[in-house]
């Protein structure tokens, strides 16, 4: 969640602070001007120490040039859209790391492994009758202190995704996103 200290005329930026959103939780469509603007805004007011942002976030910012533009082929283009790509999984084309509902467990997700560059799909969840209860504080924090959330590093294996599905609830039929762990 964006916390403000004394901000002003900055209107993607001031929608999602008046709204407790983060910048995981953007609104805009992904690649769209304003989409890419929340992030120039939340980018220049977090360097002039006016906004604080939760560790995600921060990361986010201090990782990527989401909000930035560069010069190719003689044309103005965005910086750093990390967040989906496409990718081949057996002859069929499949989005990356976009987690679905399905397959033998709970939910799965194709992912490029940076080691040989192939394309592998990670089934996690639970395969039984156990509810996601990213609405229970308690239980939130039991399972990340159980699963160790804060090591889950490598996107191809299953623990990380277990430990950041709020991150794409809404998406999964959730009703909001969850920006930290569990």
């Amino acid at each position: 969640m964006l916390k403000i200290k004394d901000i002003v005329g900055l209107p993607s930026l001031d929608y999602h602070v008046q709204n407790g959103l983060s910048l995981h939780e953007n609104v805009y469509r992904y690649s769209s001007e304003r989409f890419i603007q929340l992030f120039a805004e939340a980018r220049d007011a977090w360097r002039d120490g006016l906004i604080e942002l939760n560790e995600e976030d921060a990361e986010l910012l201090e990782s990527t040039d989401i909000g930035q533009y560069g010069v190719f082929e003689g044309e103005k283009v965005p910086l750093d859209l990390p967040m989906v790509d496409e990718a081949e999984y057996k002859g069929r084309e499949v989005p990356l790391n976009k987690p679905k509902r399905g397959g033998p467990k709970k939910f799965f997700v194709y992912v490029k492994n940076p080691k040989t560059g192939n394309v592998k799909k990670v089934n996690f969840g639970d395969s039984g009758n156990l509810s996601v209860k990213l609405n229970e504080p308690g239980a939130r924090a039991s399972f990340a202190a159980r699963h160790k959330c804060a090591q889950k590093k490598d996107k191809t294996k299953p623990g990380y995704w277990s430990c950041n599905i709020g991150r794409y609830w809404k998406s999964l039929g959730g009703s909001r996103n969850f920006s930290g762990y569990w």
